[in-house]
């Protein structure tokens, strides 16, 4: 959530920055200036008046002891008539706080002076790529094929025991879900990030925190008896865990990792390139996340992008990395890269990780707050990045790691799946 007295300051650069996104902001943003100038209007009027009525108060006790009865009665009304004064100008307060916190609920992140302008996917923006995508043998197959051919995934028994989009992992296809996840662990846990096991399930506030609520409303399971959403990463929940904090400044910086399943409707998802494990409503994921000093978090961005970087070259899979434009860029996100790694089967990027600073946009939300060198309350960073999403990693392992004599098992996760090789 932005603040306003930055929009205030910055209104002709926000709306310049917000037009990478497509979007014309200056009519809200000046909405927002107007609604909080409002409000600041009648908060000043009402302290004016409650001000008036403690004065009052005390004059009217001095003069009952004074024996002055009828000018005390006199005040008393006034006080009578300053209350009700006093209630309408409070009930004026909280429309016009609320309306604002709704406008700015509503409005997305100022996108990063570096994101380009762009409306969609082909917008974006490729920055690097690495490795060689491999020539496959004639007759290979595309995951899902793969999955059934070697007994790995069974699509059609998650269709019976939950629906479409709920895979059922056997054999060794569960156990090299297993091996990632602790794979991603261990990586993270080993770059310095401290590992936690966090809830499926959030509350209101926490949704409306990290920005999922409004704006992905539609996109999260709401178990409504106890008005409690099913997370879509563990991002939410593991960013929360901050929600309302004022931090030392020696605190900083907070760097967490964690493996949830993750549980997203996908309304609205339909064809061939949601095929198989392309995208699902259950899938595996392993997440990290940092609260940073302001001065610090786009290192710290850098310092992520590397990570997942090294993660992808220890896989030895074929990967690039792209810099979202406005268009594609996520609400909360003021810069975002994607990893995309080559499915040689399918002929396409799959994305598998995201990786963005959402500078003081959730930290607002959240009231995340720290005590900076000249010991004054600051707005922290917030961060965070998919280490990495298990699906389409999978995908991509069986696919570019095909053969005639079965699927290679990547070297550096044999210690974990104890296995070199999935035959028939």
């Amino acid at each position: 959530m932005l603040q306003v007295h930055e929009i205030r300051e910055k209104k002709d650069a926000f709306v310049k920055a917000l037009a990478k996104r497509g979007i014309d902001a200056k009519k809200d943003l000046e909405a927002i200036i107007a609604t909080d100038e409002t409000r600041r209007n009648t908060q000043t009027q009402l302290d004016d008046v409650l001000s008036q009525s403690n004065k009052f108060s005390k004059e009217i006790g001095m003069l009952f002891q004074k024996g002055e009865t009828q000018k005390a009665n006199q005040l008393k009304e006034k006080t009578t008539q300053l209350k009700q004064e006093s209630k309408k100008l409070q009930e004026q307060l909280n429309a016009a706080e609320e309306q604002l916190q709704t406008m700015l609920y509503d409005l997305p992140n100022v996108p990063h002076e570096s994101v380009p302008a762009g409306t969609d996917e082909e917008d974006n923006e490729e920055i690097f790529r690495e490795l060689d995508i491999p020539t496959l043998e004639e007759g290979s197959l595309p995951h899902w094929e793969l999955a059934k051919k070697y007994d790995l995934i069974d699509f059609e028994l998650g269709v019976k025991v939950a629906g479409a989009g709920f895979p059922i992992y056997k054999g060794k296809g569960a156990r090299l879900q297993r091996a990632l996840i602790t794979y991603f662990l261990d990586k993270n846990t080993e770059a310095g990030y401290t590992e936690y096991q966090v809830p499926l399930m959030v509350n209101e506030d926490s949704a409306r925190g990290t920005g999922q609520l409004p704006d992905k409303e539609g996109q999260m399971y709401h178990i409504t008896n106890d008005d409690l959403y099913m997370i879509p990463t563990s991002e939410v929940p593991v960013t929360n865990m901050f929600r309302g904090d004022l931090l030392k400044n020696d605190q900083l910086p907070i760097a967490c990792t964690g493996y949830t399943p993750c549980f997203r409707r996908e309304a609205g998802s339909y064809g061939a390139h949601v095929r198989g494990l392309n995208r699902l409503h259950q899938f595996d994921k392993v997440e990290i996340v940092r609260v940073e000093h302001p001065e610090n978090s786009y290192k710290a961005l850098d310092g992520m992008v590397e990570h997942v970087k090294n993660i992808l070259r220890e896989l030895k899979l074929p990967y690039r990395i792209l810099r979202l434009c406005g268009g594609d860029l996520g609400f909360t996100a003021a810069l975002t890269y994607d990893f995309e790694v080559f499915s040689t089967a399918q002929d396409r990027w799959l994305e598998i990780s995201s990786v963005s600073n959402f500078e003081t946009f959730q930290a607002n939300r959240l009231k995340l707050r720290f005590k900076d060198e000249n010991g004054k309350n600051t707005l922290a960073h917030t961060l965070n990045g998919s280490a990495l999403a298990l699906p389409r990693v999978l995908a991509g392992i069986l696919e570019n790691y095909q053969t005639s004599e079965g699927i290679k098992i990547p070297e550096v996760l044999v210690p974990y799946c104890g296995f070199e090789m999935i035959k028939i």
